[in-house]
């Protein structure tokens, strides 16, 4: 069950269109470290994952994800929705306008649309709890990036809540790492092998 705040996680105004901003963060909402990704990974791990407190970690941050994918939306969309045609074509936004006018549609800044291929379920809980340590690291990395080639301080201001959360994210999903571990012993090593390892008749 889902409760939805009709605002945004942190404030979106932007003042002044610019199309070659929009075409980078929009990687963010589709590409493959995006907050769509993001999102999807941490819904899909949960149901297999066999620690309820962990499970509960997923959801919540899944959820978060949502938010700041909604936010990077309103964001590509702010940047946009005011474009002269000459605006758009100066700033080779023409290709994506084609297909999309300035509607929001999940892709990488160098248009490749989302697949699900970017993420992973493995359904090992040690497994997707590192998956999702590195894909954190990723989208902060990603966020570096994004913040050296802006200078707009309405577009700035959110993307830097945006990396903040990132680096929340990953020390959470690390302490559910230490949690995990915690529960495991030489015989539940894997979590859901716990014979994996070991010789027949030698485990009990």
């Amino acid at each position: 069950m889902f409760q939805y705040e009709k605002r945004l996680q942190f404030p979106v105004k932007i003042c002044k269109p610019d199309a070659k901003s929009a075409q980078i963060i929009i990687s963010q909402f589709g590409g493959p470290d995006g907050e769509l990704a993001a999102s999807m990974r941490y819904f899909s791990q949960k149901f297999a994952t066999p620690y309820r407190e962990v499970a509960g970690l997923l959801n919540d941050i899944a959820t978060e994800e949502l938010n700041h994918l909604e936010m990077v939306g309103a964001i590509v969309y702010q940047l946009t929705k005011d474009l002269s045609m000459d605006e758009i074509k100066a700033a080779g936004f023409d290709k994506y306008y084609v297909d999309h006018t300035v509607g929001l549609w999940p892709q990488a800044a160098g248009g490749i649309p989302f697949n699900a291929c970017e993420f992973q379920s493995k359904g090992d809980i040690i497994t997707d709890l590192h998956e999702d340590m590195a894909a954190e690291q990723k989208a902060r990395t990603t966020y570096d990036n994004i913040l050296r080639l802006l200078d707009n301080p309405d577009v700035i201001a959110p993307i830097r809540f945006l990396r903040q959360r990132e680096i929340v994210h990953f020390q959470r999903f690390g302490e559910a790492l230490r949690m995990t571990q915690d529960k495991l012993d030489a015989k539940n090593f894997y979590a859901f092998n716990p014979g994996f390892d070991c010789k027949p008749n030698t485990c009990k």
